[in-house]
């Protein structure tokens, strides 16, 4: 029988310093861990990324079976063959004691000029945890699409965002094409593939 995860795991940092403080952080940590089969491993180097945590919220119409996505710049993606504009969900780094809700919230309205009426948490998960501590919140929003659309963001945040209404088969057609790649946008995608049922159940009627 495989054994799970037992709590005497333990991590030692020996050393923990600052490379790089700008926009985002940059830490290198000198650490060492225990092992699966007994012991400590020996020192590792290992640099991290810290940005902060996020959330996202994919705004969907349960009346007319749409979703919102945005198309934005991203210099991360400078190098894909596709180009650096990539569709996502709408997202946020969550501001001090700021609950992830009044997050989304305050960005679907930022984003994509979108009110949300009611939140469903889909997950919590690790932004890519070989080398950043960044985890998203994600959620999927209620929202009427009327009248949705246009060019939205933040000017003092160099943000420029295209808001898009997608019927939710078209947006799983862009999925399965590979056109949506942003983790967090599929994770909300196909868990309201598996829910969209009952939330249209739910959600239908006043709001």
């Amino acid at each position: 029988m495989n054994r799970g995860p037992t709590d005497d795991r333990k991590v030692e940092v020996l050393k923990r310093e600052v490379c790089f403080q700008g926009h985002f952080r940059l830490v290198r940590v000198t650490l060492r861990h225990t092992l699966h089969r007994g012991g400590w491993s020996g020192p590792l180097v290992r640099e991290v990324f810290e940005r902060g945590h996020a959330a996202t919220v994919l705004p969907y119409d349960p009346e007319r079976d749409e979703v919102v996505l945005i198309e934005q710049f991203r210099p991360g993606a400078l190098d894909e063959p596709a180009g650096a504009w990539t569709l996502e969900a709408v997202a946020g780094i969550i501001d001090g004691a700021e609950e992830p809700e009044a997050t989304v919230r305050r960005e679907a309205m930022e984003e994509a000029g979108c009110r949300l009426t009611e939140l469903v948490a889909v997950g919590d998960i690790l932004a890519s945890p070989g080398c950043m501590t960044e985890t998203f919140k994600v959620f999927v929003g209620r929202a009427s699409t009327a009248g949705i659309g246009g060019v939205h963001g933040l000017a003092g945040e160099g943000e420029d965002i295209r808001v898009l209404v997608v019927p939710f088969d078209a947006a799983m057609d862009m999925l399965a094409e590979g056109r949506i790649r942003t983790s967090h946008t599929v994770i909300a995608l196909q868990w309201l593939a598996l829910n969209r049922a009952g939330l249209r159940v739910r959600w239908r009627g006043p709001g």
